[in-house]
Formats: C-alpha cells, sequence, structure tokens
C-alpha cells in the first residue's frame, strides 16, 4: 500500500559531481535492484521453462518457424526489457505501496497482449498454450518475489542496515513534528528524520530540539545543514517564510551535492493514482482527483466479492462444520452469533460471526468497561473472561470471522473495507468519522494488517479513511494478501 504523507520531489537536475543521494544509501539502492533484476530473470526463466515443459513434455515442438531455444530466450530478454520500460527498478516506487505491483503486472499484461497481436500479424507459429502458461506463471512469480524482496527491504530498514535516507525536515515547528510523527509512523517507507531547519525567528541561542529530533539550523544554511549531519534528502513541509523564489533557490543550491529536494504538501492520506501534477504557468499545480464511489470498477469489486466468498464458502465448508461442532462441545448456546452492525449508506444488518463469548457476554460488559485497553469507542480487553475456551482459539486465527463471507454473497459487506461498526459507534460519530460509511465495510482491510486491536482508536479510523479515499482493486489485492500474514502471526488477535 502507499505512504500516509505525500513525498513530491521538487528538483529532478543533473546533479554532475556525486550520485544522488549519498553514497551509503545509494549503494544500498543499487545494491537492492541489482537484487531484484537477478530475481525477476531467475522467476522469468522458471517460468518459461515450466511453460515448455508444461505444453510440450517430452515432445518435439512442431509448427514453428522459429526454434523455442531462440524463442525463449528472447522472451526472457524482451520481459526484462519490458519491466525496465516500465520502470519497475525505479527507486521511488521500491519498497512501498501498490504501485511497483501494478507496473509490473502492467509491463507482463501488455507484453502478452503485444506478442499475441504481433504474433496474429505476423502469422508466427509459437504455441499459444506455452505464451499462456509461461505469462500467467512469470507474472504471478514476479509479484511473489517482488513482496519477499520488499519485506527482506523492511526487515534491514528496521535494522538501520544502510537502507534508509537520512533527512532534513524543513519548516514550522508544528509542520515539522507532524512530518517527523508521520514519516516515523511507518519506518519501513525508507526516510529516517536526523535533524531538523527551522525559522530565523524561532531559533534559540542555544543548541534545541523539537522532541527528539535536533534543531541544527535555520532557513539560512540548510545545504550546509544536510552536509554537516550527513542527510541525503531535505524534505521541505508547510512555512510562511519558504516562498516558491527561496525553495526555487534551494533547489539550485542542493545541485550536485548528491542531496535529493522533496515537498510534503499539507495535502496528506491521499494516495499516488489520485494525484496528479500538471505544470501551469510555471507552478507544478497538484491536481486531485474525487474518489470513487460508484462506476464501473464497484460493480467489478461487488463481483468479484461474491465470486470468491461463494467459492470460498464451498471450498471451507467442512472446515465451518469442524467450527460448529468444537462450539457446540465446548459451551452452551448457539454456534453462530449475529450482531447489528452499520453497512455503506448507514444501512443496518447482521453480521454473522461464530459464538466465542458465553451467551450473556453483552449484560456482563457493564462490569468489565474500566476495565478497557483501547481507546476511542470500541472496548477491548486482551484476556476478556467472558471469552470461551474454543473462542480464544478461533480468535487467535480470527477463524470467527468466516461466516461473515455468507454477508459478502449478500451484498451487505466486501471483502476488503473499514471495521464494521456498531450502531452505537455510528451514534458517536462526527462528519470525518461518518466517511467510513461512504462504502461497504470488509471482512478486511487496512486495520486487519496493521496491528488490529493494537491499534489506537485513532489509527484505525486514519486507516479507515485513508482506504475510503484511495481504493482500488490492486489495493484489495495486496490486502487480502497480506491478511494471510496477519493471521499467521496472531498479531492483535485477542
Amino acid at each position: 500500500m502507499t505512504s500516509a504523507t505525500l513525498l513530491t520531489p521538487a528538483s529532478t537536475s543533473s546533479r554532475p559531481g556525486g550520485d544522488r543521494p549519498g553514497p551509503t544509501t545509494r549503494a544500498a539502492e543499487r545494491a537492492y535492484i541489482r537484487v531484484l533484476a537477478v530475481l525477476d530473470t531467475a522467476v522469468l526463466t522458471v517460468a518459461i521453462l515450466i511453460g515448455y515443459v508444461a505444453r510440450f513434455g517430452d515432445e518435439e515442438p512442431s509448427g514453428s518457424e522459429i526454434p523455442y531455444v531462440v524463442v525463449a530466450p528472447a522472451l526472457l530478454l524482451v520481459w526484462l526489457v519490458s519491466l525496465k520500460a516500465m520502470r519497475c527498478y525505479d527507486d521511488q516506487v521500491l519498497g512501498y505501496g501498490a504501485d511497483e505491483y501494478r507496473r509490473v503486472s502492467a509491463a507482463s499484461l501488455r507484453l502478452a497482449g503485444g506478442i499475441a497481436i504481433a504474433g496474429y500479424i505476423a502469422d508466427v507459429g509459437v504455441s499459444r498454450g506455452f505464451l499462456a502458461i509461461s505469462f500467467a506463471v512469470g507474472t504471478l512469480g514476479l509479484e511473489v518475489a517482488r513482496f519477499a524482496a520488499r519485506k527482506r527491504l523492511h526487515r534491514a530498514r528496521d535494522r538501520g542496515a544502510g537502507w534508509s535516507r537520512k533527512v532534513l525536515v524543513v519548516g514550522d515547528t508544528a509542520h515539522v513534528l507532524e512530518l517527523v510523527h508521520t514519516l516515523r509512523r511507518e519506518p519501513y517507507a525508507g526516510y529516517q528524520v536526523v535533524g531538523a531547519c527551522i525559522p530565523d525567528a524561532l531559533l534559540a541561542p542555544v543548541p534545541q530540539r523539537l522532541g527528539d529530533v535536533p534543531v541544527v539550523g535555520s532557513f539560512r544554511g540548510i545545504p550546509e545543514a544536510a552536509t554537516a549531519i550527513g542527510a541525503d534528502t531535505v524534505a521541505v513541509t508547510a512555512s510562511g517564510e519558504l516562498t516558491a523564489a527561496r525553495l526555487r533557490r534551494l533547489g539550485w543550491q542542493l545541485e550536485g551535492t548528491g542531496v535529493d529536494l522533496v515537498v510534503a504538501p499539507a495535502l496528506t492520506d491521499v494516495a499516488g493514482p489520485r494525484i496528479h501534477t500538471r505544470p501551469v504557468a510555471g507552478l507544478p499545480l497538484i491536481h486531485v482527483e474525487a474518489p470513487e464511489f460508484r462506476g464501473a470498477r464497484k460493480l467489478v469489486k461487488g463481483f468479484v466479492d461474491r465470486s470468491i466468498s461463494l467459492i470460498a464458502l464451498l471450498l471451507l465448508s467442512p472446515l465451518l462444520a469442524v467450527i460448529a461442532l468444537a462450539i457446540k462441545l465446548d459451551s452452551r448456546g448457539p454456534v453462530l452469533f449475529r450482531q447489528t452492525r452499520v453497512g455503506q449508506g448507514g444501512k443496518e444488518f447482521g453480521v454473522f460471526k461464530f459464538r466465542t463469548m458465553v451467551v450473556n457476554a453483552d449484560a456482563l460488559l457493564a462490569e468489565l468497561a474500566a476495565r478497557n485497553e483501547t481507546d476511542g469507542l470500541m472496548f477491548k480487553m486482551r484476556d476478556d473472561p467472558r471469552v470461551t475456551r474454543v473462542g480464544r482459539l478461533l480468535r487467535k486465527w480470527s477463524l470467527d470471522e468466516l461466516p461473515q463471507l455468507a454477508n459478502v454473497l449478500l451484498g451487505q459487506m466486501s471483502l476488503v473495507g473499514p471495521r464494521p461498526p456498531l450502531p452505537s459507534e455510528v451514534a458517536r460519530y462526527d462528519g470525518d468519522v461518518a466517511r467510513r460509511l461512504l462504502v461497504k465495510p470488509g471482512m478486511t482491510g487496512l486495520w486487519q494488517v496493521s496491528g488490529r486491536s493494537d491499534l489506537s482508536w485513532e489509527d484505525g479510523i486514519r486507516l479507515d479513511l485513508y482506504y475510503v479515499e484511495n481504493w482500488s482493486l490492486a489495493a484489495d489485492l495486496t490486502i487480502l494478501w497480506k491478511t494471510f500474514g496477519a493471521v499467521v502471526n496472531s498479531r492483535g488477535a485477542y
């Protein structure tokens, strides 16, 4: 998925005299890109071999004017060139967000379409089965390999192993603190704040700090401050003193220094696909498209939701039967628990879950209210005495939520979306939080893959609103994939 704070390049001019950015970070980035290139080559080689063996086996290929000993290496080379042409090795998209995955899929699908059209026009007798299998296996393999490489990158960034850019934040005090908080909230994005520059009027005669971030200078000496602390990126946030002319001059001053200049606008929590930069009268105006709450993509999302939920219910029916039997044998009460939740447009519906608590759980809630371990409008306890023995196991692996597939099939929920709220929570929503109701609630979502019950109320709402504003089919697939990891790790499940 994309970062919470948009970082827009403010200067892309050439820098004669050194790499961009500094040597340690840049060397790590080059090493990571080489790893991706090797991984992609290995995946595509295996995919093409699988396509050949699956199509021909031990048979000798016939009907092709070009021998496959030439076709296979040519396909591999053209595929790699297609990935390069689609900027799948661009350091601006690697390691964070869904754009990397979209580019990999687009490069593969466009190449497949181009080869199909070229083969038809030139009447070249290359097996369509060989191509279809190779592209199917290769595209999936590329996505899995990129995911594995990204996880390795995130672990390296968490260890501080030279894989993160060292950032000097420039702006007013309040905006500097806000940007620092945002970047530290998601350290795997690869931005490590090492210092700050604030307006001259706020600079004290003695060294000072903003939280634990050292103030290393004012707006008069930003390039010198970046060099002094070894920063390879200057991130400019809002400030009345940073006029357009002054910002342009800063870009000129950083030329040739190996330091990147990025701008963090006041616009936050908007994903890249909704943002387009348009130069107007010399100004890089940011055009923000409105969120999409209806239309063809919504119809496709609904079709995919219902199709997958139907298939999942059929495949998982033996497991559902075993869980139902275990609940029945473990404690008195019904197998299923039906609770009123609020869906799209404020419409209430009954969400289905396997019962994980004793039958009088709601009556006991008032006695436990003082032991609530979360903030906001929800009630959560790590060791809730109302949860049954089987219920603890079901909650640990999120198996209690499998009956919600029926809600998805009925069109009341989506596979991916905001957490379905209770009517009592919705009654206390303000105008901003109520935007969660513009889309269907989901069985999983950003809240599920980001910590579940370990999240604060504020962070949970922020993630839900981010999804509402920036949902996409590609992001849904990414969240579904990450859900498996979150369930296996059981983090925040109680």
